[in-house]
């Protein structure tokens, strides 16, 4: 079984009174966080940066306080089973104007709990949640 590395980051807006999570649709129909493949030579932080602009066009402050990593098995593209680990980082932007790759066909900012129920795929549910919980921690500090 071959194994895929990819980096995200899930990126968040604070407003005066809640943090807006980003969230992306994909030509599948699901709903997810944004992430890509890590490309040979690139560190994990590059690839989720990079991965971050061309599929929404944003920047990011990366806290380096925080990585949480996720695995999972699916079939690829060509119709092989493969494992993929998934490092995620958090990020914060200071604008909300997404521009959507090729890959995606809808975005939502969305506050935690409509984020959470929105996510497809209990394993996002899980990491936004951490970072929910790493997020409030930071800011009640």
């Amino acid at each position: 079984m071959k194994h895929l590395y990819s980096a995200g980051i899930i990126t968040y807006f604070p407003t005066n009174d809640t943090i807006l999570y980003l969230l992306l649709q994909y030509e599948a129909g699901h709903w997810d966080l944004p992430k890509g493949k890590i490309e040979p030579g690139e560190t994990k932080h590059e690839a989720a940066l990079r991965e971050l602009m061309e599929e929404t066009g944003l920047t990011a402050t990366i806290d380096n306080n925080f990585e949480q990593t996720i695995q999972y098995i699916f079939t690829d593209y060509d119709k092989q089973l493969a494992q993929k680990t998934v490092y995620f980082f958090i990020g914060q932007t200071t604008v909300t104007n997404v521009t959507l790759s090729h890959e995606h066909i809808n975005y939502q900012w969305l506050p935690y709990k409509k984020a959470l129920e929105l996510l497809t795929y209990n394993n996002a549910k899980k990491i936004l949640t951490k970072v929910n919980k790493h997020i409030i921690t930071t800011y009640n500090k």
